[in-house]
Parts: structure tokens; sequence; C-alpha cells
């Protein structure tokens, strides 16, 4: 079961199950594309709990300070180490940001750093796993596997008001 709502960076979708939140999905070129990335489904009506994870998404993507930490996400299949990853990120506040070496050290394996860019690669819940908040060496913007790339990246940064390195805004 799926859901897409509109935001201020464009349609994402969501997914569920009785578990809780198993995927959310950034916005791709159209609704088709978003619809596939999320694993296809059943578009419906989302239950109350997965209405109001909507409405806090929607919120933070147009400047609302909320760090989405209590959302329930289904874990199910997702590997252990990236669930650490998830953890960690998770506690990033919006407008604050880390470097994928800080989330190494977070979790007690440094030297870890890319290994948690690959976990976060995978994050198969944007915006409530704020992936977008983790950064290069450096600050340095790096790379984000949503439709836009680090384009979408520096965008949510923006609006949470935490452009790396005082880079200015592209939008």
């Amino acid at each position: 079961m799926y859901a897409l709502f509109d935001t201020a960076i464009g349609c994402c979708g969501v997914a569920w199950g009785p578990n809780g939140i198993t995927a959310v999905q950034l916005p791709e070129k159209d609704d088709a594309a978003t619809v596939r990335r999320l694993g296809g489904g059943e578009e419906t009506e989302p239950p109350p709990q997965v209405r109001a994870a909507i409405e806090r998404m929607t919120a933070l993507l147009a400047g609302a300070a909320d760090d989405l930490a209590d959302i329930e996400l289904d874990p199910t299949g997702v590997p252990e180490f990236h669930q650490q990853v998830y953890r960690v990120a998770r506690a990033i506040p919006p407008g604050s940001t880390l470097t994928y070496g800080e989330v190494a050290r977070e979790l007690g394996m440094p030297g870890s750093a890319q290994a948690v860019g690959q976990a976060l690669g995978r994050n198969p819940y944007p915006i409530i796993v704020p992936c977008h908040r983790v950064l290069g060496a450096g600050g340095k913007i790096g790379g984000f596997s949503a439709g836009g790339g680090s384009a979408t990246k520096l965008r949510m940064l923006t609006i949470e008001g935490a452009a790396p390195n005082g880079q200015p805004s592209l939008f």
C-alpha cells in the first residue's frame, strides 16, 4: 500500500505495512517513476499514523523543525549495520549535519565512512531517516541517490537552514 503526496520539493511517496512505514520516496522524474521506486503496490488512503507522518514530512520540507524521530519504521529486511547507521542519522536535528566519518565514529567504527555512505545510499526512508544531513569530509555535499541527485540534497539542507560550508543556495 502506498500514497503519493505533494511537498515543496515535488511529489513524494510513502509505503507502509502492518509494522510501520516500509519506504519513503523522494520525487522522481514523474509519479510513475516514484511509484516504481516505492516498489509498486496498491495506492490507497493512508491510515491515521501514516497520514500524520505525511503531514509532518510535508511540513519539514516546508521549513518546520521536526526531527520525525518518533515515526514508526518497519526494519524488515534492513541489515543490522544499516539500521545502526539510520539510528545515528535520525538523531541529527534539522538544521544540523554530520559527516560520514562522524557517523562512523558515533557507531564506534572509525574508518568505516565508506560503509556508512553505502548504507545511506540504500536508505529506504529518506526524509524520516535524514540521509541528506550527512555530508562528505570537509562538509562537501557528496552524492545523493534520489532524483535530482546532489541538487535535491542541497535544496533539502537549504530548506532546513543547513547549507554546508556556507555554500550559497541554488534555490
